[in-house]
């Protein structure tokens, strides 16, 4: 299976991760930011193909995506479909 987006997002998850950033860095940057357990909490996580998750907000139906970065690792940056 070919994936147009792979170079793409190998990119992504090189310049995500080598800025690497605490919580309230990422939250002046980005808004709201959740860990493993809060994004549970929030998302029904439904696919992921790293830097970006899928996922569904729980409370309001929206499905969107998010970024993540590994170490420390935190969700940020969410996006309605």
């Amino acid at each position: 299976m070919i994936d147009d987006t792979e170079s793409v997002r190998r990119d992504l998850v090189q310049r995500v991760n080598a800025n690497a950033a605490e919580r309230q860095a990422l939250e002046a940057s980005h808004g709201q930011v959740w860990d493993t357990a809060e994004l549970q909490a929030d998302f029904e996580v439904i696919g992921f193909a790293a830097p970006l998750v899928i996922a569904v907000e729980k409370t309001t139906g929206k499905r969107g995506s998010l970024f993540f970065q590994h170490r420390p690792r935190f969700y940020f940056g969410f996006q309605a479909d």
